[in-house]
């Protein structure tokens, strides 16, 4: 049953644009021939012992990282990302998300910045930066896929 999920998830990414077709058939075959898979989304290898929706959650909430050491919540999403995105389409589909929306919530909050009356709006980019955040990490968490709102689409 998992695999037809990950099918239609996949079909979907192809018909947005968001895939190419070489890679669509790539992870279609992935998919297709993982037959001895538990349904981890790791080819029976976990990482770090979790399961697949707890490593997406993860990778969502792991931009709070920022917060104990600078930079941090840009640098552990895209290593996690980098480190798996050839291995899971939905590590490779959260990540260019989780990227997209860092790139694009930074570039808002700089652009408001900029002026007396952006600075406020600045502040509610922000906290609305943690809902999506927190949003995106319980779904995630469900095997849901959230595309954070007004997200630019840098890569896809």
């Amino acid at each position: 049953m998992m695999k037809y999920e990950d099918l239609k998830i996949l079909d979907e990414l192809r018909e947005k644009g968001s895939i190419s077709e070489e890679e669509y058939q790539r992870e279609k075959a992935k998919i297709l021939n993982d037959e001895g898979s538990t349904g981890g989304g790791f080819n029976g290898k976990p990482l770090f012992g979790m399961n697949e929706n707890s490593y997406l959650m993860l990778m969502h909430l792991s931009q709070f990282a920022g917060i104990i050491i600078p930079l941090a919540g840009f640098v552990v999403p895209v290593l996690m990302w980098i480190t798996n995105k050839e291995t899971n389409v939905k590590v490779d589909m959260h990540g260019k998300n989780i990227l997209n929306f860092m790139i694009s919530y930074v570039l808002y909050a700089a652009v408001l910045s900029i002026t007396v009356i952006g600075i406020p709006l600045a502040v509610l980019v922000g906290l609305l930066y943690v809902v999506f955040v927190i949003l995106a990490s319980v779904k995630a968490n469900n095997g849901e896929y959230w595309k954070y709102p007004f997200t630019i689409q840098f890569i896809k």
